[in-house]
């Protein structure tokens, strides 16, 4: 063995040891990112999350999963790059869901509560049948037991592959919305969180009660590089960012991640109907 093959096996560091900050490029333990919530300790940069680490991160303790076994189809026999079944087969492999919304119900505050997150992870967060059939119940089992109601978002917005019928989820969802805030005493809780695009951010995301966005999260309907090239403009700084939409009235707060879930069970406690 030469002294060089015994230098590098020496300092030969473990795989998933280190991270990158995707804000300031900083390196950093992993173990001190995951303690931190997943936000640069450095620069604030909110990393993004998986749909059941942001649960765990909302409810008081242990809460419970929905509808798990709710799955896209295939009606449109669509195929691009690969077909959509097999697409699908990866995404759920890979983030041990079976769709890219997770809905749970548990305790906030204290509150029993209705509580469901995207999952970016899985084909970017993208809305099918699946996941707003997944949604639509879930703001059903709100309605019907009179709780809170909270919807955490991060999507690309409707799933192509699926055409109309994702496209139809947007309807669905916001008529739905109507009717639990016609009949329900809790308010419905909107978090954006980056990205928050596309069908999502032009229909429920911006229906909430309070609508509150972590710091510096992508909120739109088309990208900014779209746009720029449709209006041959270039764009203010930061726009679409969440601190561009709450300076323009659009969003009600911008939260650290650390504060969301205090700022929800305040939310819930205040708007809670008085016990005559």
């Amino acid at each position: 063995m030469t002294e060089a093959t015994e230098v590098e096996k020496k300092v030969q560091v473990p795989s998933g040891l280190y991270r990158h900050c995707l804000g300031c490029k900083a390196l950093m333990l992993t173990h001190e990112l995951d303690e931190n919530l997943w936000v640069c300790s450095r620069c604030g940069h909110h990393h993004r999350l998986s749909a059941a680490q942001r649960l765990d991160l909302l409810f008081d303790g242990d809460w419970s999963r929905h509808d798990e076994d709710v799955t896209s189809g295939d009606p449109l026999e669509f195929t691009d790059t690969q077909a959509y079944p097999q697409r699908l087969d990866r995404y759920r492999k890979k983030t041990g869901h079976q769709a890219a919304y997770l809905a749970g119900a548990g305790q906030i505050g204290g509150f029993p509560a209705q509580a469901g997150s995207f999952d970016f992870g899985f084909m970017g967060g993208s809305m099918g049948s699946a996941v707003g059939e997944l949604i639509c119940r879930q703001i059903e089992r709100a309605t019907e037991a009179n709780e809170a109601l909270v919807i955490i978002s991060a999507s690309g917005g409707a799933r192509m592959q699926e055409g109309i019928l994702s496209l139809m989820q947007m309807a669905r969802i916001s008529g739905l919305l109507h009717r639990y805030r016609s009949q329900a005493s809790f308010p419905f809780i909107s978090i954006l969180t980056d990205p928050t695009t596309g069908g999502v951010a032009a229909s429920f995301a911006m229906l909430g009660d309070f609508i509150i966005a972590e710091p510096k999260a992508l909120i739109g309907f088309a990208g900014p590089r779209v746009i720029e090239q449709t209006i041959r403009q270039k764009l203010p700084e930061g726009f679409q960012r969440s601190e561009f939409l709450l300076e323009h009235g659009l969003i009600d707060r911008v939260v650290p991640r650390d504060l969301l879930p205090g700022l929800v069970a305040e939310l819930i406690e205040r708007t809670r109907p008085v016990q005559a």
